[in-house]
């Protein structure tokens, strides 16, 4: 008896199907790719024009930055990292799920992935886009923001290589072209349906070249199979590594609030955590704007909602875990780091943080409320508040009041911090916008293999036959010329 894909193979129990309203192949082709062909529904222009407008605002006030110099923003002393670090290690986290999503779930043969990897993966490479520009601006000069790479130069000068800020160049840039080449080896398939389906003379040389030649000859499947697992198996310590690489940013130091060993882990969690509450944000409009709930269905994000369960749990046990350490130590300054950040000048913050990720994930051990799409999209963007809370209650309480009375201080942002991080989700929402017009937003091709129709004897009735009564492989006859002589 062949396997069912509808079942789990062993067991025989039914599972919910991950493609839902009886769609054929040719319904997925023409779901995904008329969108990249038609002309764009109305709710996509009004959210381009405004996300555009959040672009240009980010370009005018970089170029600001330029000219005057990062004394615009409210960084001082003793809060020399301000919100431009904030904002860093939020995007760099935001894009931890779309390559967790990819390549954690294939490697664990979790078929429920195949509709929103794609989108996933796209925001991943926006996240880091908008993470990126935050530490070339910090460093205030941003036309010689080459120094921090170790090539020749005529100073014969040399990065630090002890700092952990030059890791992270290493780790964000290192994930960010992993990532960009795990998302374009899994389009490729997807590419050439639009390709074959082109009209246009120059839509088809672009979507042809784009494409690789694919073909969709056995040998091509078999070479885009290996190269995709490679690239998965590549990718998945990349994700875990990145946000530890962050974290080090704060935990190699002494300073109270930061030096500490759970930084890594707590990093990733919040990161994953983070990731996903996003990809539940844009899921949500996605589908319901572009009518792909029978492909996005309640159960796809039924399931993201409980992965955001179970991370904003283990981010929440970090919180209190961080209390228990400092009183543990016995170390007077880590006592008071922990005592200030939840009762000091910033205590607002930490509490719009602890409420966001620790107590509203919780409505989620109800399976009617993550099944709730009001619910969870309200949900997932108190969950994307309350982690920039985190990042800036680490990173303003610790550097605010440090070891010395005489050296605290106090920080308040000014326009151009609002105004810059307003124009980066504005950025985010513009490449997110443009890769949803022109690209396939689910990958067709996955989501195909992981249907019941992909299986060849799908349309058997037992023992090879096909439901018409026909036999589905004839049978070979012998005739008595061929039969062997057994006298």
């Amino acid at each position: 008896m062949p396997a069912d894909p509808s079942t789990d193979g062993h067991t025989g129990e039914e599972r919910d199907p991950l493609v839902r309203g009886d769609l054929s192949f040719h319904d997925i082709t023409e779901l995904v790719s008329r969108h990249t062909e038609k002309k764009a529904p109305p709710a996509w222009y009004a959210a381009f024009a405004v996300a555009l407008s959040g672009t240009v605002l980010l370009l005018a006030l970089f170029a600001y930055v330029s000219w005057n110099g990062i004394g615009t923003w409210g960084n001082n002393q003793p809060v020399g990292w301000g919100w431009p670090i904030v904002n860093f290690v939020f995007w760099v986290g935001i894009g931890h799920a779309g390559t967790l999503i990819s390549a954690i779930l294939f490697l664990f043969r979790q078929q429920w992935r195949t509709a929103i990897n794609r989108s996933a993966e796209a925001m991943t490479l926006f996240a880091v886009m908008c993470a990126l520009i935050w530490p070339t601006f910090h460093v205030g000069r941003v036309w010689v923001i080459y120094w921090t790479l170790p090539i020749p130069n005529q100073m014969e000068m040399w990065p630090q290589f002890k700092s952990p800020l030059l890791w992270d160049v290493f780790a964000v840039s290192s994930y960010f072209l992993v990532s960009l080449v795990f998302w374009y080896v899994g389009l490729v398939p997807d590419l050439a349906t639009l390709r074959d389906r082109a009209k246009n003379f120059w839509r088809k040389q672009i979507l042809g070249f784009f494409s690789l030649g694919w073909t969709g000859s056995n040998r091509h499947w078999r070479n885009y199979e290996k190269a995709y697992l490679l690239l998965a198996g590549l990718a998945t310590p990349l994700v875990l590594s990145v946000h530890s690489v962050v974290s080090f940013d704060f935990a190699v130091s002494v300073l109270p609030g930061w030096h500490t060993t759970i930084f890594p882990p707590y990093f990733v969690a919040g990161a994953i955590f983070s990731g996903f509450a996003m990809v539940v944000t844009l899921m949500v409009i996605t589908r319901e704007i572009y009518g792909l709930k029978n492909l996005i269905t309640i159960d796809h994000l039924e399931k993201m909602n409980i992965i955001i369960l179970v991370t904003g749990t283990i981010v929440g046990f970090a919180y209190i875990t961080e209390f228990f350490m400092a009183w543990y130590s016995g170390v007077q300054y880590e006592q008071y780091a922990f005592l200030n950040r939840a009762f000091g000048p910033y205590a607002w913050a930490y509490w719009i943080m602890m409420t966001c990720n620790l107590i509203t994930p919780q409505l989620f051990w109800s399976k009617k409320l993550r099944r709730s799409i009001p619910v969870m999209f309200v949900l997932s963007i108190f969950v994307n508040i309350g982690m920039w809370f985190e990042r800036f209650v680490i990173t303003i309480t610790s550097l605010h009041r440090d070891f010395l009375p005489s050296s605290w201080g106090y920080f308040e942002p000014t326009w151009v911090d609002i105004g810059t991080l307003v124009g980066s989700f504005g950025l985010f929402f513009t490449l997110f916008l443009l890769f949803l017009r022109f690209v396939p937003m689910v990958a067709m091709a996955e989501v195909k293999g992981v249907m019941p129709e992909a299986d060849p004897h799908h349309y058997d009735i037992g023992n090879g036959h096909a439901g018409d009564g026909e036999p589905y492989i004839e049978p070979a006859t012998i005739t008595a010329v061929e039969r062997p002589d057994r006298s």
